[in-house]
């Protein structure tokens, strides 16, 4: 966090000079909002987790191109069937209650296939590289929505493997006992408990109330404080990701909408914190709940290294707010990642150097 607990929390990649040079490893977390990839090259890029495809021949003629990425496809968007192919974390339609969108599936695993392909290509691997990926995913993501991402990262990886995203953050920063990672990406928020093992479905729980949700609550909560105004769900998006916090003071948050064409300022202070707090109740049950079952012996541990990760860290406030939640328990304290873009990818490429090539190769 910014304004008060602070902790170095960054993650120690391997050096490259035992990577064979025939092969280039990934690690990619790929988000409902934003997929990031860090490579054993070096490279590292992030990209919205958006892809466009050309409406018609004049949007095609306009664009000249079949697929558009990210912020392209998003400024394009009028011109283009625009898909955001993961919801909660998941490729969009892949579960059994998606019966009867059949269409929707394949076109969401279709512009998955493609944004898992884009996100390898800005490694910028070498044509004669083998590539090796490790994919973060939520916590507890059914063993078909894993299947899902396997095929579509399949064509453009040559062996990949699924990983908990919590888990891949803690493995990063080594992480790996007595302590308690809580990813708040777009989709879903994914805690897990590290306990010096590979965690169980018992370490880890999922919540859906993460960054889409809070963008639904406070364009409710906008709707009802600027009537009669014109905005997007993006536009909220954008002023959560610029304005967000749950202290009790803060500069005021003025935002301009238009009404009828004509644009209009609106004091939305007050709104922004009520619907960021809305996603701290749950956490902190999660929270509650993961410490509560954990072997009495090691619960001081655990409560004393929290690790607040993902996009929703950045909330401002919010580890404090996590923190004051614990003193019910005897206190802890709360610690937040300093890459949230790439904690998530650094580790699941740390992962991949882990990984011995022989899994590789039985993977392949």
């Amino acid at each position: 966090m910014s304004e008060s607990n602070s902790k170095p929390h960054e993650a120690s990649l391997p050096e490259n000079s035992g990577t064979p040079d025939s092969v280039l490893y990934v690690g990619i977390d790929l988000g409902t909002s934003r997929t990031s990839i860090s490579a054993s090259n070096g490279v590292r890029s992030t990209v919205a987790s958006l892809v466009g495809y050309p409406k018609d021949i004049v949007s095609r003629k306009l664009l000249q191109k079949d697929v558009l990425f990210g912020t392209e496809a998003l400024r394009n968007r009028l011109s283009v069937n625009l898909y955001r192919p993961l919801e909660k974390g998941v490729i969009k339609f892949s579960e059994e209650d998606g019966e009867g969108h059949e269409d929707e599936a394949r076109n969401n695993l279709q512009a998955a296939r493609h944004l898992i392909q884009h996100a390898v290509s800005l490694a910028r691997s070498r044509p004669e590289q083998v590539i090796y990926g490790v994919i973060g995913c939520p916590a507890q993501a059914s063993i078909k929505n894993k299947q899902a991402i396997i095929e579509a990262a399949r064509e453009v990886l040559d062996s990949v493997v699924i990983c908990s995203e919590p888990f891949s953050v803690a493995y990063g920063l080594d992480l790996l006992t007595d302590a308690l990672v809580i990813d708040i990406g777009a989709g879903t928020v994914d805690l897990c408990r590290m306990k010096g093992a590979m965690p169980d479905d018992t370490d880890q729980i999922t919540l859906t109330t993460a960054g889409d949700f809070l963008d639904h609550k406070l364009f409710s909560l906008f709707r009802e404080k600027c009537s009669g105004s014109q905005f997007t769900l993006n536009m909220v998006r954008e002023i959560k990701e610029k304005f967000s916090f749950v202290t009790q003071s803060s500069e005021p948050v003025k935002v301009t909408f238009p009404i009828n064409g004509r644009p209009r300022e609106f004091d939305v202070t007050d709104e922004i914190r009520e619907g960021c707090k809305a996603i701290i109740p749950p956490m902190v049950d999660a929270i509650h709940r993961l410490i509560g079952s954990f072997d009495p012996e090691f619960q001081t541990k655990l409560r004393s290294n929290v690790l607040v990760a993902g996009g929703g860290s950045q909330i401002f406030g919010l580890g404090r707010a996590l923190e004051e939640s614990l003193e019910e328990l005897g206190g802890g304290s709360v610690f937040t990642v300093e890459e949230p873009t790439y904690a998530g990818a650094n580790g699941a490429l740390k992962i991949a150097y882990d990984m011995p090539s022989e899994t590789w190769e039985q993977l392949k």
